[in-house]
């Protein structure tokens, strides 16, 4: 196992303008696509309300000096989400994750009935 790791040789003339060009714009792809991510996150939160307020100021539910905090509180979005989850939690069924498998005593099964609809008239080894 250590003369494999002894054979290993690092050559630096396989590094070439091109790799290094190469591996300096990945690694930019990836740092701007991450920085872009993070503004988007960020600017969400804005852009949703921005679309609530004004929907609401042209439905008239709100006036236009009350559009200032849209914002719902912390404990009702606690609240929201423990509903949710109870409601959820109980709509599903509670099983025992076991699987059982029993022989069959019988050879035929609905597993292997593709023998008993093949059309024998063009069978020639009767």
């Amino acid at each position: 196992m250590n003369s494999f790791f002894l054979a290993i040789s690092w050559d630096w003339t396989n590094i070439n303008g091109f790799s290094i060009t190469a591996g300096i714009v990945g690694i930019l792809i990836v740092f701007g696509s991450l920085v872009l991510l993070s503004y988007i996150y960020r600017l969400l939160p804005r852009i949703l309300t921005f679309n609530l307020r004004s929907r609401l100021l042209r439905e008239g539910k709100i006036k236009a000096s009350d559009s200032s905090d849209l914002s719902i509180p912390g404990e009702v979005n606690a609240a929201i989400s423990i509903a949710l989850h109870l409601f959820l939690d109980e709509t599903h069924d509670k099983e025992s994750q076991t699987l059982t498998i029993k022989k069959v005593p019988y050879r035929y099964s609905p597993w292997n009935t593709k023998s008993a609809i093949m059309n024998t008239y063009f069978d020639k080894r009767k």
